[in-house]
């Protein structure tokens, strides 16, 4: 196989790249081993950030809510499922993931799953 441009990795810079590379008319594969998006999209960055919006929801109605006006919540009864919360992340992630994978398929980016090596100037 034959290409303009071969990107290794489909994080964050990957991904931004491939489809920059696409979209100016290059031949531009991606090689992944993993899932679409890298470390950050799928277990880092984006689902910890879900994780953490879902706990300062809990503690802002669980401490703040009657600053707010908010009355009638029940404090004894108020709990986090955090299954629910991970749940809710996952849910976000393959939202991303989603889009990451549709943007690389306009663009005409081929997703190569594997590990890649450079085996001299121009050959992966």
């Amino acid at each position: 196989m034959k290409f303009d441009v071969i990107i290794i990795g489909s994080g964050p810079a990957g991904y931004v790249a491939a489809i920059r590379a696409g979209q100016v008319g290059l031949k531009t594969a991606i090689i992944e081993k993993g899932k679409i998006g890298g470390m950050c999209l799928n277990w880092g960055c984006i689902p910890s950030k879900a994780l953490i919006e879902s706990a300062k929801l809990y503690r802002k109605i669980s401490k703040d809510a009657a600053k707010f006006g908010i009355e009638g919540i029940d404090k004894k009864s108020l709990s986090f499922n955090y299954a629910k919360a991970v749940k809710r992340a996952d849910v976000i992630v393959t939202r991303l993931t989603s889009g990451v994978e549709f943007l690389l398929k306009k663009n005409g980016v081929e997703v190569i799953k594997g590990e890649a090596k450079i085996t001299s100037e121009n050959t992966v």
